[in-house]
């Protein structure tokens, strides 16, 4: 009974990649993006909680940002994404915490004008904190010095992305998160902006 619920996880996490294999293979010329991005979060303050948050706000830091999508049908597919803060930040001035945000989202990309292009995306993903601790906790595998807590996340997101030089692309952009139960900080809503850098494989 224990183990039903990860081998349903499996074959959903199996099906999903066999759905996104066929669609690959289907498409005559899928393109593929990458990117890597220089981000910050702005969120409401540590004013703005309420008794079911703790004044501690997500806003300031940089968050480099790794991003790949799969344009099957022209302008239509899928995205994912991690960002992560590059520093540690002081949770209520006494713990050292890092948050990092991952998402996995449906994209539609509209050409707009010559060699650019409007991204808008949604999906779902997970912010993961790591609290660390002056000490390691070890199991039978690994020692780590770090706690993670995950909230489930709906995550929307717009870019416009620009062809200065062939496939290279620049692409200013936007992403809001909202974060189930997310009670280590002010609110379960953050915002992080900033611009990526990338190039695409593949016809457009």
């Amino acid at each position: 009974m224990i183990r039903r619920p990860m081998l349903f996880a499996r074959l959903a996490v199996l099906a999903c990649a066999t759905v996104l294999v066929l669609c690959v293979c289907s498409a005559a010329q899928p393109q593929i993006d990458v990117a890597f991005g220089l981000n910050t979060v702005t969120a409401p303050s540590a004013n703005e909680a309420d008794n079911s948050h703790t004044p501690q706000s997500l806003t300031g830091g940089a968050y480099p940002s790794f991003s790949a999508d799969v344009l099957f049908f022209r302008n239509i597919g899928v995205q994912g994404e991690f960002a992560w803060k590059a520093s540690r930040g002081d949770w209520q001035g006494v713990q050292p915490y890092r948050p990092m945000f991952y998402d996995f989202n449906a994209i539609f990309v509209p050409k707009i004008a010559n060699r650019t292009y409007l991204e808008m995306m949604a999906g779902i993903g997970s912010e993961a904190t790591r609290f660390y601790q002056p000490f390691e906790i070890c199991d039978f595998n690994t020692c780590k010095n770090f706690v993670t807590i995950n909230h489930f996340m709906g995550h929307f997101g717009v870019g416009l992305k620009a062809y200065p030089f062939k496939n290279f692309f620049v692409r200013p952009e936007a992403h809001l998160y909202l974060i189930n139960n997310n009670e280590e900080f002010s609110s379960g809503r953050a915002v992080r902006y900033g611009v990526s850098i990338g190039y695409t494989f593949g016809g457009r």
